[in-house]
């Protein structure tokens, strides 16, 4: 029996998941409410604010106050750009948007970072503090402890989200929102507000003025989605994650390079299941609310290029990193060499926005080093642009999938250590008896992974024939398979439903 706690207050052990018991039942109540009131738009706009800052608290604490205040400055700041006569000023007033939304996130997610390369570089002992916690402390009689800096779930999320916006406006390709009762709609729209995909006011503020529409087909797509997610992420993923992948990259020592080398191949399906899961209900639950988010993946390891694979793996993210740093820097007008170097930079910037730590610089910069050289490929080899033959196209697919792979171990381990640590056991310690034998004792997680990666490989078109097939079911049987997948996916699930991966970016 649910309590009023459970649902209202924020705890860190238990934030809110999409896949949880407690978020069906809370999503429910909402569009039971949001079914009488959609038609009302600036009604459904003020409905939809509530809900996601509430989400963001019970996913979030008490930082569901940065939106409030993101959403306040920059929805001012994008007006002074649009509005301002003088080039001066708007260039003015998007660097303060940039300083402001840029410089959270670096005292949130890399203070203690920098300050560690600080300590090692001079051989001091500086510790920072948090200055919101001091602030509040001495305003409000908080009790916060000042030396502790916790990052806010899914902040370098809505800080591109919000800064694609400023900069949109400041490049002239869009209009601010009417009133910043739209703007908070936009900052706050709770399906992806905590992992993406991240979108952009030119693709979402129109949609908030149109009235609510949903087909039968969308309807069907939106369950079949949701539904697809629901299985990726609670089935799949976490068993994966927690009877296998998790206490191998802990202590990768303590296992045989098989084993080591199952666990890079099921953190690879892992991550994927985990993050397209949770795409994929993100989008399913918008369009419940008649709302369009973006494609986030594309089967990206049937891609034949690292190229491929970054227009395929977080469509959000690679995009939004295309047209707001990569071209800012110059993009391919500059010169090859150029284009090569920006290539770099972006991706290890891009890497560093995943984590401040040097593992996620390596595999940003390994990423950025395979698209320049891909890159080269292109331009310097006769046949690279020709039609290839499927052979060329097997050998192709292999390469890219085990370079990505290669570069997940950089991704997931600890530190850099124990990626070398990984990689030695794999290469030294590996024998065919010992992988027959791994092979019998774990058999119900590699039977999982094995099923992931068919899941991926499985034609799109069968996909679409599929979804189709469900859309164009009754709607009571729709309902029973939805409440079989839910309740057999519970029971499947090994332990209580795990975090998404990408709440920690």
């Amino acid at each position: 029996m649910l309590t009023l706690r459970e649902i209202f207050v924020f705890s860190e052990t238990s934030p809110l998941l999409f896949s949880q018991y407690l978020f069906v039942f809370i999503f429910t109540v909402m569009y039971g409410v949001y079914a009488f009131i959609h038609d009302r738009l600036q009604l459904r706009s003020f409905y939809l604010i509530c809900f996601g800052v509430f989400f963001y608290y019970r996913t979030g604490g008490w930082f569901f106050s940065l939106l409030v205040l993101s959403t306040i400055y920059d929805f001012y700041l994008a007006n002074a750009i649009y509005y301002s006569k003088s080039q001066f000023k708007r260039k003015l007033f998007l660097i303060i948007s940039l300083s402001i939304n840029l410089g959270l996130l670096v005292f949130f997610k890399y203070t203690n970072y920098f300050a560690g390369i600080v300590n090692d570089l001079i051989g001091t002992n500086f510790h920072p503090q948090n200055i919101f916690y001091i602030a509040s402390n001495n305003l409000f009689g908080t009790g916060f402890d000042i030396n502790k800096i916790v990052l806010p779930v899914g902040i370098s999320f809505f800080t591109f989200q919000t800064l694609s916006y400023t900069i949109d406006v400041y490049r002239k390709h869009i209009e601010p929102a009417k009133n910043i009762l739209d703007f908070g709609f936009f900052v706050t729209y709770f399906p992806q507000l905590i992992a993406g995909p991240i979108v952009r006011a030119v693709d979402f503020l129109p949609q908030i003025v149109k009235k609510f529409s949903l087909t039968e087909r969308e309807f069907g797509h939106a369950i079949f989605l949701i539904m697809g997610g629901f299985i990726k992420k609670t089935v799949i993923s976490d068993y994966i994650s927690i009877n296998f992948v998790d206490r191998v990259f802990d202590d990768p020592q303590l296992y045989s390079g098989f084993d080591n080398l199952m666990a890079v191949y099921g953190y690879a399906i892992q991550i994927y299941c985990d993050f397209s899961g949770y795409s994929d209900m993100a989008i399913g639950i918008s369009l419940l609310l008649g709302f369009r988010l973006p494609l986030n993946f594309n089967s990206p390891y049937v891609s034949l290029s690292i190229t491929e694979f970054w227009r395929r793996w977080h469509i959000s993210l690679s995009t939004w990193l295309k047209d707001y740093l990569y071209i800012s820097l110059g993009g391919n007008r500059k010169g090859k060499i150029r284009t090569y170097i920006n290539l770099l930079i972006t991706m290890l910037l891009g890497g560093l926005w995943h984590g401040a730590a040097n593992k996620f610089i390596i595999w940003g910069s390994l990423h950025g080093g395979a698209l320049a050289l891909h890159k080269m490929y292109l331009e310097y080899v006769p046949w690279a642009n020709k039609q290839n033959s499927k052979i060329y196209n097997i050998i192709a697919g292999l390469v890219t999938f085990h370079f990505v792979c290669f570069c997940w171990i950089y991704f997931r381990a600890d530190d850099v250590p124990s990626v070398k640590m990984m990689l030695s056991r794999i290469f030294n310690n590996f024998s065919l008896p010992d992988a027959m034998l791994k092979a019998q004792s774990y058999w119900k997680v590699f039977s999982f992974i094995v099923i992931g990666y068919f899941l991926h490989f499985i034609p799109k078109h069968f996909k679409l024939n599929l979804e189709e097939r469900f859309s164009l079911l009754p709607l009571i049987i729709k309902v029973g398979i939805v409440a079989f997948i839910i309740i057999a996916s519970y029971q499947v699930a090994s332990s209580e439903v795990q975090p998404f991966i990408y709440f920690q970016f």
